[in-house]
């Protein structure tokens, strides 16, 4: 399983030079213009950033420190997720744009939950493109999960329906529905999202249990701009971050939570199936800012 230190190697790098002469102790005017700098360029929100800078001037000693506890600060404390959560099944509804790595997060997802003892179902309500219901049976086959599919232009919100309606008969403990990759500017499909979430409701009561956008750690800042839409959409009961090993602007997690007021529930820290981590700030954090050995998980 991919690592904490090497995943936010790229963001880290870019920082370096910032964190370097604070953590030297060199907590100078220059130094903390500089940090400010670095900050920005790894997608650190610039509001943040600015907020951070003025808490460190007022706290000359041990810089490095102060910094590790603004950061743990920001991101708030982590929520361990009950996948139970008092319903069998606990219904997972996934959205997200086109390419942020949503269907591959879902055969992750359900890869976890089994190796926890449970029994996943996936769900294809990606009805919109030719080649999405395909895409998640492929995955699905690699995980070794049921999938419910719909033909291509089926309604979504049917299929939705009857997946759930299958994960109660199937005796399922989690279902995780994959729906299309919708540009978050395209209210027509925004619209259909919601009669999806409808459908759940209907079949099951309190379904989707939660609601998970997931967030390409490439597309930084922008990333928590298409959040905001689906959280207008179908309020969002928390975040998934992919490809955080391929980022260099891994600074915009920070956001996630002070502009969303989402947690983070996972992360991507590889391409294996077996590297999705329940994201945990320490770990998270102490990885950025350099302070955990490369053999660390």
């Amino acid at each position: 399983m991919a690592g904490w230190f090497d995943a936010l190697r790229r963001t880290r790098k870019n920082i370096s030079s910032g964190l370097g002469r604070l953590f030297a102790g060199h907590a100078d005017e220059d130094a903390i213009e500089d940090l400010e700098e670095v900050l920005v360029k790894a997608d650190v929100a610039p509001r943040l950033a600015m907020e951070w800078i003025e808490r460190l001037e007022a706290c000359r000693e041990a810089p490095d420190e102060a910094m590790r506890a603004l950061l743990l600060e920001s991101l708030g404390p982590s929520e361990p997720l009950d996948w139970h959560g008092g319903s069998k099944p606990f219904a997972v509804l996934i959205v997200g744009v086109n390419g942020a790595g949503k269907t591959t997060t879902c055969a992750k997802l359900a890869w976890m939950v089994a190796r926890q003892g449970m029994k996943p179902l996936l769900g294809a309500a990606d009805t919109f493109r030719a080649a999405g219901s395909e895409q998640l049976r492929i995955w699905a086959d690699m995980v070794a999960c049921d999938v419910v599919t719909g033909a291509t232009g089926a309604d979504a919100a049917a299929v939705a329906f009857d997946a759930l309606d299958a994960a109660i008969a199937r005796d399922v403990d989690v279902l995780f529905l994959d729906t299309a990759g919708r540009m978050h500017t395209k209210q027509p499909l925004m619209q259909e999202l919601e009669k999806v979430k409808r459908a759940m409701g209907k079949r099951l009561p309190g379904a989707p249990h939660e609601t998970w956008v997931i967030l390409d750690a490439s597309m930084g800042q922008n990333a928590i701009e298409q959040a905001r839409v689906f959280h207008r959409a179908t309020p969002l009961t928390g975040a998934v971050i992919t490809k955080l090993d391929g980022s260099s602007k891994a600074g915009f997690v920070f956001s996630v939570r002070k502009e969303l007021g989402i947690p983070i529930r996972l992360v991507g820290l590889g391409e294996g199936k077996e590297d999705l981590a329940p994201f945990t700030p320490e770990a998270f954090v102490d990885a950025l800012l350099g302070l955990e050995p490369q053999s660390a998980v």
